[in-house]
Parts: structure tokens; C-alpha cells; sequence
């Protein structure tokens, strides 16, 4: 073979390679400066409209963070401006957390999802279906809301309860609603019972775990269950809309306790508190398949069954076009409020309209911090659409 024609076919072989390592390469969109400004602006047209008193909202791709602005008042009482830092009630945006320690068990071989919860919390061998016989919930109905449990216990056990452990007894014997595995209905006490389980097996309290295992290790230096007083300090305000005027509050998962009370149980499945940027670092965590700055929480292969959809046909969410993965909602025909997303698009929101969604197609992750109590439906609010629709139109075709 002559030499000319040998570096004819090496470099013909490497053209080849950088073809198939640019197709298999995540996605890394670009942004249109001037658009992304639509976003804090279009944020401000709702305070004006008074459907919001104010809102933090980023948009990051795997690497950095693109967006992070602030609009409108922390407290409409006080004047106090929203900032970037300022501090969020999440609700149930900590299910995907509660979920993340799970999954990080399974990889580390202390438990499956596909154990019978009874496993780790012998009380809930006494859970019977409907029909009177022995309900076998699994970690993994409990992880996609198909465990046919109680939806929670009552406010007066809640109020009192100190620990997780608290709950698990009243869930027991609490009737079940539907036979496992059946069908999707949204289910409080089962996630409550994956933090206690969480805490059985890794010998760790659920604040003590996610501090050590995930705040940690990803820098989310103001997410806790517990918030200090000084952090107290910048956590935003509540409110509802009475007549045509935002009416302060309160946040219904204290059940009258202080925020930073520690003298009540951490809700697993919706008692922590975060700001946009510390959830932004959660999200690009599983934006990179489990990793993020060199600290490996997951692997690739886990994250992909979290985003998978594990409900099959069964009608799942609070907006259509969804399937339900492990403890997160994947977008399956984008439409409404999730028509600018992908499908495979996962995420969660928050009882009082907070949301995230990670978009692996295109590389982008949103999130939406707000405090309003009574939207109509919080995951399916014209706030989250606004919001969602803006930062996808700065995305560079």
C-alpha cells in the first residue's frame, strides 16, 4: 500500500470517528442573548397582573447556568425586593430528591425498588387491598404512585408527627384506595414511607443523608428541611389570590410549626426548602446522567430508568400528555403547558407553583421558583407556561 494512500484511508477513519462522536455527543444549545431577556420581562407581566408577587427563574444547560434573574417582592408587606438567593418552599419538588437517595441505595446493592416495602418497615405487612387481602407493595409502586396506599394520614397525626417513623404505623392501618398497581393516584404517605425507608437502611436521619450524600456533594449550600434562622431570613413569602390582591399565607406543610422548628418530621415528600440556583445544580446532576463537577451520585444507567416511563398506559399527572418515571413525571406527547419541552422531558413541580424540568433532548434545564397557594392546577398554571415558553423560544435553531 502506497503512503499516500495509507494517510488517505487514516484520515478518512478519523473523519468517520469525529462523525460518530459528534452524533452520540449530548446536546449543548446555544441562547439568543436578547430573547432570554424576554424571560425576567415576561415574569414582571404577572406581577403587574398580580397572579404572582414576585419569581426567581433560571435556565442552565449541562455546564453553566444561562439565566438567573429575580422579579418582584419577596414580601409584599414589607417591600422586600425578590432576589436571586432568596429561599422557596419546594412542596413536592422534594419527591425527586427523596427518590434520588433511593436509587443511589439500589446502586450501591442495599436495596431494590423492586423490594416489597414490608422489607425494611414490618408494619406495612399489615396493608390489605380493597378486596381484603394482602396488599405486596414494592419500593418501585411507591416510587411511580401506583401502590394503592392511603393517600396521607390526617392533619392531626401529621401536626404531631416528630419523625418519619411517626407516620408509618398510621399508614398501616389506614384502608388502602386501590389495589398495587393499578392505576396512578397521586400518594403522599408512600413517598413518606421511602424517606423512613431511606433512613432504615442507610442508618442516617433523612436530613442527615440528603445533607451528607447530596446537598454536600453538589454545593446546595440553602436547601434543608430545616432552614437556619439566618436563612429564614430570605425565604419568600406565601400568598393566594383574594378578589384582584395577593393575601399572605401560610405554608400548610408546617401545620403551624416554624420553618425552622425541627421539633416536627421532614416531610419526604415535600418539607424542603431551596433556592433556584441549588435546585439548577440538582437537575443538571441528572441532566449529566448522574454526575456534576467530578462528584458521581448516580449512574447513567439509573438515571435513565429515573426518566423512563415505568407506569406504562396508565393515565398519570395533573396535565396531559404525561407518564410517570421514578418519582419524577416524564413528558410523553408534548402539548399545554409542556409543548415547548421534549419527549423524555422529566421533572416536578410544587403544590405552590414551583417547577423544574430537565430536557435531555435539547440540553436545557428550567426552573420556576413562586409562592402562590391557590392556582387552579399549580402544574398546569399560565405562570409555568409563560415562564417555560419564553426560555425555550432564546434556544438557538
Amino acid at each position: 500500500m502506497s503512503t499516500p494512500h495509507y494517510f488517505q484511508i487514516v484520515v478518512a477513519g478519523l473523519m468517520l470517528m469525529n462523525v460518530a462522536l459528534k452524533a452520540d455527543a449530548p446536546a449543548v444549545p446555544g441562547f439568543e442573548q436578547a430573547r432570554l431577556a424576554a424571560v425576567p420581562e415576561r415574569m414582571r407581566q404577572f406581577v403587574r397582573e398580580k397572579q404572582i408577587a414576585g419569581s426567581v427563574t433560571l435556565v442552565a444547560t449541562r455546564d453553566r447556568f444561562v439565566q438567573l434573574d429575580a422579579v418582584g417582592q419577596a414580601d409584599i408587606g414589607s417591600g422586600a425586593p425578590m432576589k436571586v438567593d432568596s429561599i422557596f418552599w419546594i412542596a413536592s419538588m422534594t419527591k425527586p430528591i427523596t427518590a434520588a437517595a433511593v436509587l443511589m441505595l439500589q446502586d450501591e446493592g442495599k436495596l431494590s425498588i423492586d423490594d416489597l416495602a414490608a422489607k425494611y418497615l414490618p408494619e406495612l405487612a399489615e396493608l390489605k387491598g380493597p378486596g381484603g387481602r394482602p396488599a405486596k407493595v414494592t419500593l418501585k409502586q411507591m416510587l411511580t404512585h401506583t401502590s394503592g396506599m392511603v393517600p396521607e394520614a390526617p392533619n392531626r397525626v401529621l401536626r404531631n408527627a416528630k419523625s418519619l417513623a411517626d407516620l408509618v404505623p398510621v399508614y398501616a392501618i389506614a384502608p388502602m384506595q386501590l389495589e398495587p398497581g393499578t392505576k396512578w393516584a397521586y400518594c403522599q404517605s408512600g413517598i413518606n414511607s421511602l424517606g423512613r425507608i431511606v433512613e432504615v437502611v442507610s442508618g442516617k436521619s433523612l436530613p442527615d443523608f440528603f445533607q451528607e450524600r447530596i446537598f454536600e456533594p453538589l454545593g446546595m449550600k440553602d436547601t434543608a428541611f430545616y432552614p437556619s434562622e439566618e436563612q429564614a431570613k430570605r425565604i419568600a413569602k406565601s400568598y393566594r389570590r383574594v378578589g384582584e390582591e395577593l393575601q399572605e399565607t401560610p405554608v400548610f406543610v408546617l401545620q403551624g410549626h416554624a420553618a425552622t422548628d425541627r421539633n416536627r418530621y421532614p416531610a419526604a415528600n415535600g418539607g424542603l426548602y431551596s433556592t433556584a440556583a441549588d435546585y439548577g445544580r440538582f437537575c443538571q446532576l441528572l441532566l449529566n446522567e448522574g454526575t456534576l463537577d467530578g462528584h458521581r451520585l448516580l449512574r447513567p444507567e439509573t438515571v435513565k430508568m429515573m426518566r423512563t416511563i415505568q407506569t406504562g398506559e396508565l393515565k398519570t399527572g395533573f396535565s396531559a400528555g404525561n407518564g410517570w418515571g421514578l418519582g419524577v413525571c416524564v413528558v410523553r406527547q408534548p402539548q399545554g403547558v409542556t409543548a415547548m419541552l421534549s419527549p423524555g422531558a422529566f421533572g416536578h413541580g410544587g403544590a405552590y407553583g414551583t417547577q423544574a424540568w430537565i430536557d435531555p433532548v435539547k440540553g436545557v434545564v428550567y426552573v420556576l421558583m413562586v409562592q402562590r397557594a391557590d392556582f387552579a392546577n399549580s402544574d398546569d398554571s399560565a405562570v409555568r407556561k409563560g415562564f417555560q415558553k419564553a426560555a425555550a423560544a432564546a434556544i438557538q435553531k
